[in-house]
């Protein structure tokens, strides 16, 4: 019993200090843009749902008051990147490979 007390405190200790070690998709998807993960299906003001964390027990929400802007914001469609966009811009999708569209 003893030797199996001694590396459990090692591994929860890597399991904190790696990021993404534990961590479901979405919820790495919604750090990645720099969301915050909320108990309520509705974000509170400023933020702005943009999809779901911990297997989808949770909303994510990003802060509308940053620089950071959504395609949707800007007037785009997110497409998956297959499709050719005729005129792309700037702002980010829920899924990090597709691209933002003005026109398809």
């Amino acid at each position: 019993m003893r030797l199996f007390s001694c590396p459990m405190p090692l591994l929860l200790f890597f399991l904190q200090a790696l990021p993404g070690l534990g961590l479901p998709k979405d919820t790495l998807r919604c750090v990645g843009y720099h969301g915050f993960c909320f108990r309520s299906k509705s974000c509170p003001q400023p933020f702005a749902a943009f999809g779901t964390c911990a297997w989808r027990q949770k909303t994510c929400c990003i802060d509308t008051t940053s620089d950071f802007q959504t395609c949707q914001d800007e007037g785009g469609h997110c497409v998956p990147p297959q499709i050719k966009c005729l005129e792309e811009q700037a702002g980010s999708c829920p899924h990090r490979e597709w691209k933002c569209c003005t026109e398809l």
